[in-house]
């Protein structure tokens, strides 16, 4: 059963948030540390104390009211999504996958000219904002992808695209392998290639530069990926308990993942933010990373590809094209790996190109 939902956050967590914040207890820094040695104390302060005196969740709260809200219970998981439906009857569908440390809030100033060609459903990751916690063992991103072309199959939705980041795009390529016969094709916005020294493959200098860089993370594991792979569960002690905590571990992931050209603003990040501390999910969204370590299977349907110059890591094409099918590929000159929050005009028309003018996903 589907049923509407609406945002309602007693006013008692309010009141708890802005109570555990006005009792932060700060740690020392060292003089002159900047971001040595991680997020800067002064930075952390201020936007602390906006979250606590200046952000109004209500304000927020009701903005996305707005928004046509629905929850169903796929597989014994509580999913969250928003359905958006288009003007024109017989416009396609498209489903939304948001990562992490992101949320449905991602995609929201990507709604109105997307929806004007395609039906929209943004679902929330089970274990993520009102998707969650989960509660059992399990949930990868295989798992959330047959929850996907579950809930597509209950809206109507016979074919569908599906499009993601981050995690958002593992899923999306999951649901292309779990449900080639209703997928039309999937378009992601992070493609991590991996170096191959059997690939029989020419590569350019900006290919071998590329690898570099994913050779260098492979080499120094980004401590926020080692903590949620291994363990979720200890982190999220911490996490539940402070919100500064909380709002330190993701604010630092925005400072370092976007593009200095076009961050995402204060109010849009703690809104985000604020879905992770009132609905206490810092430990289930991250059993992701952790339960999220089997391969995938392959992606048969037709695969397009968005590259943003400043995203955690660029994909290489030539390897790329060894593993999908890829159809259409852009490269993009600024943009991050929020890129529907950074740059919403480059991202929906890159995907309403791939879905509905570069390849004739229809015809497959």
């Amino acid at each position: 059963m589907i049923k509407p939902f609406r945002i309602d956050i007693p006013e008692a967590d309010l009141d708890d948030l802005a109570d555990r914040l006005s009792r932060t207890r700060w740690p020392d820094e060292v003089a002159d540390a900047g971001w040595d040695y991680g997020f800067p104390l002064a930075r952390l302060r201020q936007l602390a104390e906006h979250w606590r005196t200046g952000y109004d969740w209500r304000a927020h709260e009701a903005r996305l009211n707005e928004l046509p809200h629905f929850i169903t219970e796929i597989d014994g998981q509580t999913v969250h999504f928003v359905h958006v439906r288009s003007a024109r009857p017989d416009a396609p569908a498209l489903v939304l996958t948001h990562g992490w440390p992101g949320s449905f809030v991602e995609f929201l100033d990507v709604i109105e000219p997307l929806s004007r060609d395609f039906h929209l459903v943004i679902p929330s990751i089970p274990g993520f904002g009102f998707s969650g916690p989960t509660h059992e063992r399990g949930w990868d991103v295989v798992r959330v992808a047959r929850a996907w072309a579950e809930l597509m199959r209950r809206l109507g939705y016979e074919r569908y695209g599906a499009q993601g980041g981050d995690f958002g795009s593992g899923i999306s390529l999951a649901l292309g392998a779990v449900a080639p016969h209703q997928v039309v094709g999937v378009h992601v916005n992070y493609l991590p290639t991996r170096p191959d020294p059997g690939a029989d493959v020419v590569l350019s200098a900006t290919d071998e530069a590329r690898l570099d860089k994913v050779r260098e993370l492979m080499a120094h594991r980004p401590p926020y990926q080692a903590l949620q792979a291994t363990t979720p569960q200890t982190l999220g002690y911490a996490l539940t308990d402070s919100p500064v905590g909380q709002l330190a571990w993701i604010a630092e992931r925005f400072a370092q993942w976007t593009d200095p050209r076009t961050p995402v603003d204060d109010e849009r990040m703690l809104t985000d933010v604020s879905l992770y501390w009132l609905t206490a999910t810092a430990a289930s969204s991250a059993r992701l990373g952790r339960e999220s370590q089997r391969q995938a299977p392959s992606c048969p349907v037709p695969v397009g590809v968005a590259v943003f110059a400043h995203d955690i890591t660029q994909s290489v094409r030539p390897l790329a094209e060894r593993l999908y099918d890829i159809r259409h590929w852009s490269e993009f000159d600024r943009g991050g790996h929020f890129a529907a929050m950074e740059v919403p005009e480059l991202f929906a028309a890159d995907v309403r190109d791939f879905f509905l003018t570069a390849p004739r996903l229809t015809q497959d």
